[in-house]
């Protein structure tokens, strides 16, 4: 079971979509804005990859944190940040039966899939 997880109206997301599609590969969607996401759930890609690499600290959302929680982020602050301000993940998250693949990056995607 693939679950792509994300922001619908998300321009890296619709990429993503699009390539699975194209690629004829099925896929559930969780648009974690309107259906949330649990705790265990972040855990889980937490144990596949690091927090640096799923906290997208290029986007408006980190950018309007204050410093000084900017300045002292670590794994714990950084998990209790994302699940209160789900747009914070870099987009897509995709879950391949535990396996986590974070952003959209069609070599990569190509490479998994093949």
């Amino acid at each position: 079971m693939i679950i792509i997880y994300g922001i619908k109206n998300c321009d890296t997301m619709k990429k993503a979509f699009k390539w699975l599609e194209k690629n004829n590969i099925d896929y559930n969607f969780h648009d974690y804005k309107k259906q949330s996401l649990d705790e265990n759930t972040l855990n889980q890609w937490l144990k596949n990859v690091s927090w640096e690499i799923l906290l997208n600290k290029r986007g408006t959302t980190y950018r309007k944190l204050a410093d000084d929680i900017k300045n002292n982020i670590n794994e714990n602050s950084a998990k209790h940040i994302m699940l209160e301000n789900l747009s914070i993940i870099k987009r897509p998250v995709l879950d391949i039966e535990g396996k986590i693949i974070v952003g959209f990056n069609e070599t990569e995607y190509a490479e998994h899939f093949k």
